[in-house]
């Protein structure tokens, strides 16, 4: 098939499972069949490891928003298709250059959709689907909005037509036609302007030739200079960090035990210093390790030091992580908490990809070509995975376990909180669950939430 055939198909598909649906399993299977087009109508040189993991995720991705339906499975279906798309076209492209491809194509869809020279088959006699567009399509959809507009626009225009009985919503099917038709397009047929591909080299992981010369960052220091301030600022930091990690340790382990609401505040405070410092620690490591100084040969006592200080703050994320934990063992799950590992253990990586930076020369960019693909997993991690049964089921061990809270702001955790109801003989909690679930099991098979159609 042709490129305008997959955009034609596709919209056609997205109306029929969109039109008069809410959003729910119809998503799930619109990114099937998209995936699995992708993966024949790109070429076998493409196909590269990441492409068959990308191809993977989506499925994954797409049953699990099919299963759950909210906002952390649709965010991982909607990147999960834009890096299966943008990698079937451009296996050397790196992955920091999505948003710019996918904003310039967005911006620029009227005036590509409109040049049709350049996207239908062109031909010297019109043939079936040419007339077909030419003849049916653009009339309909003109006569559809000016429609629209007239009726809107006179009440006596719009009576015309009152003893005409369709049970069509036209506004809701121009909407659909339009979004399907959007996104099909911008799918199948986006381009990558030439900016964008020359800046495809200066994300690349490795130094070049001209990066290798020694010479300072600035004119108004010599290359002395400026490794001496790095050796006396790493040096310092250093110092500053171990006085740091001991007073941190010690009012977290040590101090009094304070109420839950304070312990709270005071957790979340710290960890928020803890992921800043961090975060401020690469920075300066990548100001320092930019150029020059990876091929110093007089640098080697500033790469310990920085070395060092990774490890520093490597030894700080441990011990946040460990005061988490025990915050969870004393007062239970969140949440908020599983976040604070979350953001942690993304810390901790770029720690070490910091580190790998340093020992393996590689340019500042790697790290964030490096860390995307880490955040692209976590937003998979939040998708798959039933967090809020989690919490449900291990906090219903506990004595302080609170029904109220449970019920209104824990997410898919009904099968737990019925288990809950039987086992202690609560009817009124079980009536509860029952009627938030009975809505959801009584949309239309294409608006069905498959995780609330199991729930007996």
């Amino acid at each position: 098939m042709k490129t305008h055939h997959y955009i034609f198909l596709t919209t056609v598909l997205f109306i029929i499972l969109f039109y008069d649906q809410n959003m729910g399993l119809n998503l799930g299977i619109i990114t099937v069949i998209y995936s699995i087009l992708t993966f024949f109508r790109t070429p076998v040189k493409n196909r590269t490891p990441t492409f068959f993991f990308l191809f993977i995720t989506s499925l994954f991705s797409a049953a699990a928003f099919a299963w759950y339906g909210d906002f952390p499975s649709f965010l991982a279906i909607v990147s999960s298709v834009l890096l299966l798309g943008y990698r079937s076209k451009n296996r050397r492209m790196k992955i920091l250059l999505l948003v710019p491809v996918i904003v310039t194509n967005c911006s620029t869809f009227l005036c590509r959709f409109f040049s049709f020279d350049k996207w239908l088959p062109k031909r010297k006699i019109p043939g079936f689907w040419q007339k077909m567009f030419a003849f049916i399509l653009i009339p309909l959809l003109l006569i559809s909005v000016f429609f629209g507009v007239y009726s809107a626009g006179s009440d006596h225009f719009a009576n015309l037509f009152t003893n005409i009985e369709l049970d069509i919503n036209f506004w809701q099917l121009i909407a659909i036609t339009a979004l399907g038709l959007f996104v099909a397009f911008n799918y199948w047929n986006y381009i990558v302007e030439r900016i964008i591909y020359k800046t495809n080299g200066l994300l690349d992981n490795n130094f070049g030739e001209k990066d290798k010369v020694l010479k300072p960052t600035y004119s108004f220091f010599d290359l002395d200079t400026e490794r001496m301030s790095g050796l006396i600022s790493l040096l310092a930091l250093n110092i500053l960090l171990v006085f740091f990690i001991i007073t941190y340790n010690y009012e977290q382990f040590y101090e009094t035990v304070k109420s839950p609401s304070r312990l709270s505040q005071e957790t979340h405070e710290r960890v928020n210093v803890v992921i800043i410092s961090i975060v401020m620690a690469i920075f300066v490591i990548m100001f320092y390790f930019k150029s020059s100084f990876n091929f110093d040969p007089k640098a080697g006592l500033m790469k310990i030091l920085a070395k060092v200080w990774i490890f520093l703050n490597a030894v700080l994320v441990i011990s946040a992580l460990v005061k988490n934990a025990e915050y969870i063992e004393n007062y239970g799950f969140t949440y908020k908490r599983f976040g604070v590992y979350a953001f942690l253990i993304l810390s901790f990586i770029g720690l070490v990809m910091t580190y790998i930076k340093i020992q393996l020369r590689k340019r500042n960019v790697f790290l964030f070509n490096v860390m995307t693909w880490y955040i692209y997993g976590t937003i998979l991690a939040c998708s798959y995975i039933n967090w809020g049964g989690i919490i449900t089921s291990q906090n219903m061990k506990r004595k302080d376990f609170m029904i109220n809270y449970y019920e209104t702001t824990i997410n898919f955790n009904e099968k737990q909180l019925l288990e809950y109801a039987e086992r202690n003989h609560n009817q009124k909690l079980k009536q509860k669950v029952l009627n938030k679930v009975k809505p959801q099991q009584e949309e239309k098979m294409l608006s069905k939430i498959l995780y609330y159609q199991t729930i007996k």
